[in-house]
């Protein structure tokens, strides 16, 4: 019997073996954390950011993704409803200390699938830290409206003309 353990012993893979042999989970994480807001303002009469509602936060490459692959395109959206990324701490309000002397770059569309693609590719250059100012900052905004749909970047200093 003994003589059977220890050829089983000789053939057990060492623990750097078994390490190589599971698959591996690399994240990638992103230099800032950033919010997914939703506002759906269709109610008649109802003040302006009641309906604000803070989706999720995430920092890595992989959770973008899942997110974004789960979330309504913003084409999809009922009229009057916004959808947020902004940096994380940040609410998408004027009212918020970081974005009160802030200002806004604004692109409208008639077209829905234009909002989907604008929404997508402002949102990798958010996050991957593409713009040249990208700490004066906020987020973008997407949206959706009866006649004409409306992407806008927000930024913290509108005075800052050098930074605009």
């Amino acid at each position: 019997m003994a003589e059977n353990e220890a050829s089983i012993e000789g053939n057990a893979p060492t623990t750097g073996e078994l390490v190589a042999e599971q698959p591996q989970t690399q994240t990638h994480k992103l230099e800032r954390k950033w919010t997914f807001w939703f506002d759906n303002q269709s109610k008649q009469g109802a003040a302006w950011g009641t309906s604000l509602r803070k989706v999720y936060s995430f920092d890595t490459v992989e959770e973008f993704w899942c997110l974004y692959e789960q979330v309504f395109k913003p084409s999809k959206l009922p009229g009057n409803a916004d959808f947020h990324l902004f940096k994380d701490g940040i609410e998408p309000k004027w009212e918020d200390p970081v974005c009160a002397s802030g200002g806004k770059w604004s692109v409208t569309s008639s077209r829905k699938d234009n909002l989907d693609t604008m929404w997508l590719e402002t949102m990798m250059a958010l996050i991957g830290e593409q713009f040249d100012e990208a700490d004066e900052i906020c987020g973008v905004v997407a949206s959706v409206r009866q006649r004409q749909d409306k992407l806008a970047l927000w930024t913290k200093a509108a005075a800052n003309e050098a930074a605009q």
